[in-house]
């Protein structure tokens, strides 16, 4: 096999990256993460757009070729950004920093630095390597930087480091200033003047009287609330609530419907009035003119009370808005907002940046945001799937992702549609599957109504039209509605996962082995749907980096976002994010 037949992992980051690059990111690096004899475990993908946005992934080798995604971590935790130099000199003073770029600047300067990547990655990270050494903090200019190096303060302290921070607000940094801003209005600079930067003098990480304390609190010091309904027994203030359910049972029009009723005080399934309150909307699949927009008029909402976030103003650049980033931002949004009462986020798997099967992961992901509905006294309802596979089961158990969605969760409502059954028409159903807070079980009729916009002629929207309750469990009546053959059920569950896995964009095979394993669904009944549905795999790439493509037949989904191999070879012979020997930016 020729060397032009294999695929390099800077060849790999641009095609992984392609349609990131056709919107107008412009690659910038790969950074490698390597095990203790330096072999390459992952790479983490960076580019940049003109106006400020960054496109970050990581990518894996898993035998068959790259794709996007890390490997199963070790169980001591992920390794440390660029750890063979971190053991190579055991003595040498180690600064720690936020960020990959942050590690590559001080590294030319001749410095060991490291990183675990970002705040998120804190508590996964294997920081043994640093026990009993000399450690300097480099926070960035921000808030986040300072939880972030407060979290790996926390981590150090009892590995016995010696651990100081640096003194930022003495650098004159702008805000989320960080190392790579420092050394770009100091290019001069060694790495003597960076270790003579001023520290903190009274750093809390070196005081032990200013350490974590253990808060108690006696009960008889606490008095008893009731619980702040908004809705009775079903949206309570500063609490998180689930939605789930199957593709096409109505989730976020329904969503739609809750956060119409609070905007206008209007009336409840169970007929009980609503309390007039602002909703804010968090939406990661919609498009707010075209779906989010009309759904809500056609519910009737007072669109003066509804907030949607659309992303970040900083200095004049727009950026998405990123959970682990820019919460403290939509704190101080919300809480110039007078009466908000429900905030909505669809799919609530947007709101963690991390693996959403991890449940710490989860759990580090949502705290921000249920901490902020207790702040603002308000609701929060997250929307989410059902996994493939697991009709039968509990209904809490079948909220897709890690088990602590639904642990956290003080109440999860599922949706179902209902066969016809004597008289009685085919229906679909709204049920209160847990509440720690109320009753559980139970729930409501509904229909879906397809209506155009009296103000806005040609523009159609789904509504929700409720019914009668109903009574009963959410497992019994669930499995009422899904009592199919054992056989044609399993084909019909993996053939929906199949069409909603595969309806944005083709997917490498191995991955969606990978995601129907995770999702509970058997390779047969995979199989079966994919002969079913149509989809013909085809082999992408060359040699050892070539990878099995599956995607829906034209007639059942968009257009591919595929990057044709013509254009690939292309893009290869420039040179991709760097070479083997270091990182670099490549000017395109």
């Amino acid at each position: 096999m020729s060397a032009v037949e294999v695929e390099t992992p800077q060849g790999a980051a641009r095609r992984l990256a392609a349609s990131a690059i056709r919107d107008g990111f412009q690659p910038a690096a790969l950074h490698c993460y390597c095990d203790v004899q330096g072999r390459p475990l992952f790479w983490r993908i960076r580019a940049k757009h003109p106006d400020g946005r960054k496109w970050m992934r990581p990518m894996r080798f898993d035998g068959a070729g790259y794709s996007i995604g890390e490997p199963a971590a070790p169980a001591e935790g992920k390794p440390l950004y660029r750890l063979p130099e971190l053991l190579a000199d055991p003595t040498a003073l180690v600064w720690i920093v936020e960020g990959e770029a942050c590690v590559d600047a001080l590294a030319k300067l001749g410095l060991v630095a490291t990183t675990s990547g970002g705040e998120s990655s804190t508590n996964v990270a294997d920081w043994s390597p640093l026990r009993g050494r000399s450690a300097r903090l480099w926070p960035d200019n921000d808030a986040a930087g300072a939880r972030y190096a407060d979290a790996v303060a926390a981590v150090l302290k009892p590995l016995g480091c010696d651990l100081r921070r640096l003194n930022v607000t003495a650098l004159n940094l702008h805000e989320k200033g960080d190392a790579v801003d420092w050394i770009a209005t100091h290019p001069d600079a060694t790495a003597a003047e960076v270790e003579a930067l001023p520290l903190e003098k009274q750093s809390k990480i070196q005081t032990p009287e200013n350490g974590p304390r253990v808060i108690l609190r006696r009960g008889s010091d606490v008095q008893p609330v009731a619980v702040d309904w908004l809705w009775p027994g079903w949206l309570a203030a500063g609490k998180l609530h689930l939605i789930g359910g199957a593709p096409g049972t109505g989730k976020t029009t329904i969503a739609s419907a809750l956060a119409a009723t609070v905007t206008m005080g209007g009336r409840w399934p169970d007929g009980s009035r609503a309390e007039a309150g602002s909703v804010v909307i968090w939406s990661g699949e919609d498009d707010h003119a075209d779906t989010l927009n009309p759904r809500l008029r056609a519910a009737g909402a007072n669109m003066q009370r509804v907030h949607v976030v659309e992303g970040i103003d900083e200095a004049g650049r727009r950026y998405p808005f990123d959970p682990a980033q820019d919460m403290d931002a939509l704190r101080e949004a919300l809480h110039a907002l007078p009466d908000v009462r429900l905030i909505v986020v669809d799919p609530v798997v947007s709101a963690v940046a991390g693996d959403s099967h991890k449940n710490a992961e989860v759990r580090r992901g949502l705290q921000p945001l249920v901490d902020l509905a207790g702040e603002l006294r308000c609701a929060l309802l997250g929307v989410t799937h059902f996994s493939k596979g697991t009709a039968g089961r509990d209904p809490v158990e079948r909220i897709t992702g890690s088990l602590a969605f639904a642990a956290l969760a003080r109440l999860v409502m599922v949706t179902a549609k209902q066969e016809a059954e004597g008289d009685r028409p085919e229906r679909r159903v709204m049920l209160r599957a847990k509440s720690n807070i109320g009753p559980d079980g139970g729930g409501f009729v509904y229909d879906l109504q397809q209506s155009e916009l009296d103000d806005f002629p040609g523009v159609t929207a789904s509504r929700v039209l409720w019914g009668e309750s109903v009574t009963g469990s959410a497992r019994e009546l669930l499995a009422e509605a899904e009592a199919v053959d054992g056989e044609r059920s399993a084909t019909d569950e993996a053939a929906d996962w199949l069409r909603y896995t595969l309806e944005a964009e083709p997917m490498a095979a191995g991955e969606v082995l990978k995601l129907a394993k995770l999702s509970g669904i058997s390779d047969k009944a995979l199989r079966t749907a994919r002969e079913r549905i149509g989809i013909k795999p085809k082999r992408s790439g060359f040699g050892r980096g070539s990878s099995v493509i599956w995607a829906l037949p034209p007639i059942d989904a968009q257009p591919a976002h595929t990057c044709p191999l013509k254009e690939r070879a292309s893009m290869e012979e420039k040179g991709i994010y760097g070479n083997d020997e270091g990182v670099e930016v490549i000017e395109l």
